[in-house]
């Protein structure tokens, strides 16, 4: 391993790969795009040729087993990410995996096992901690804000959303070579909105709130909108309302609004595709003026990389998502289902089975 720059190989050559993470490696200070790996060799070729890797492998195996390596992205689709994720692990290799981390509890448990057991870093794909608009309202809530009384956030894809999309990113190339699971992930759009974006809004409530214990939760199915209104519990007392929509009639709506002992939070989140940091406006009650930071580098998925390989370079604390954020994050996201079926509040100790 180099000094200042780690060697980072991708597996996954799909969406989320060709969108955000060859750039963030290729741009990243203090990492590199060591290898690619994908079975499909059309799209591999051509990632290779857009991107410039090192390496190329069509095998994980034999990627895993090169010294050169240091790390990999897992960007698969979401029910290859545990398996991937334990190889690279068995392998002596640091991970940073997509969100979610798993589809179920059980899985995310054994995953949990194999962090503990390599000794490596992992990390997972919840990119919005790098977020630097976010990162100051940790900062406020955790050094001044006092006791957090009340946080409500929300999650509200657009109908409109590929139409801006589209016009942002990088033309996605397909193959019909891809490895693909063996169902359709979007054929259940209940499952499918939670695991995709259900797990950032959880992620982001328990950045700023902490440990949630328990939630209550409604669905809502109408007009090709699906509505989940939860209310949560925290483990530090402060009451939670959370709201995932998808899709909204109008713009890409997200945000947050948090009420503290000595000041309060209000967020405004973009669209991630435009690399723009939330608009956050910290009001502090001492002297009582509002403040936001600029923010001016918004490529959270690169800073992302860059935050994973300085933990792993020199040994600094994760600032992102760790394993017990991405099994309590799974157990959130049972309990809203649970709840939502059963019509009652649920314990996420309670949480059991799989999306």
């Amino acid at each position: 391993m180099s000094e200042t720059q780690l060697n980072i190989g991708v597996l996954g050559c799909g969406p989320i790969a060709q969108s955000a993470h060859f750039e963030s490696c290729t741009k990243a200070k203090n990492a590199r795009l060591y290898a690619i790996c994908d079975v499909a060799d059309d799209l591999r070729e051509r990632m290779a040729w857009i991107h410039n890797p090192d390496k190329t492998f069509a095998n994980y195996d034999t990627m895993l087993a090169d010294p050169a390596l240091d790390a990999v992205i897992i960007a698969t689709s979401d029910a290859f990410h545990v398996d991937a994720s334990i190889l690279a692990l068995q392998a002596g290799k640091h991970v940073l995996c997509e969100k979610p981390v798993a589809t179920g509890l059980e899985e995310t448990e054994r995953l949990s096992a194999a962090v503990r057991d390599s000794g490596k870093i992992f990390q997972i794909g919840h990119m919005k901690r790098y977020d630097a608009g976010l990162q100051a309202a940790h900062e406020f809530i955790k050094d001044e804000m006092g006791s957090m009384v009340a946080l409500k956030a929300w999650y509200c894809d657009s109908t409109h959303r590929y139409a801006m999309t589209d016009a942002v990113q990088p033309l996605i190339i397909a193959s019909d070579q891809a490895r693909k699971p063996d169902h359709n992930p979007k054929a259940d759009l209940e499952r499918y909105y939670m695991l995709a974006h259900g797990s950032h809004l959880v992620d982001t409530a328990r950045y700023f709130g902490g440990e949630i214990i328990s939630v209550n939760a409604r669905i809502s199915d109408k007009k090709g909108m699906y509505c989940w209104f939860v209310d949560v519990e925290f483990a530090n007392g402060t009451l939670g309302h959370l709201d995932l929509t998808v899709a909204v009639r109008m713009d890409w709506h997200e945000g947050f609004q948090i009420y503290g002992e000595n000041g309060s939070v209000i967020g405004k989140t973009f669209n991630p595709w435009y690399y723009k940091s939330s608009e956050v406006d910290i009001f502090r009650e001492r002297d009582g003026a509002s403040t936001r930071v600029l923010g001016a580098d918004g490529h959270f998925y690169r800073r992302q990389v860059e935050g994973f390989a300085e933990t792993i370079l020199n040994n600094t604390p994760m600032t992102g998502a760790d394993i017990e954020d991405g099994l309590a994050s799974v157990q959130a996201m049972l309990a809203i289902r649970d709840s939502v079926h059963t019509g009652k509040p649920v314990q996420l100790s309670q949480a059991k089975g799989t999306l």
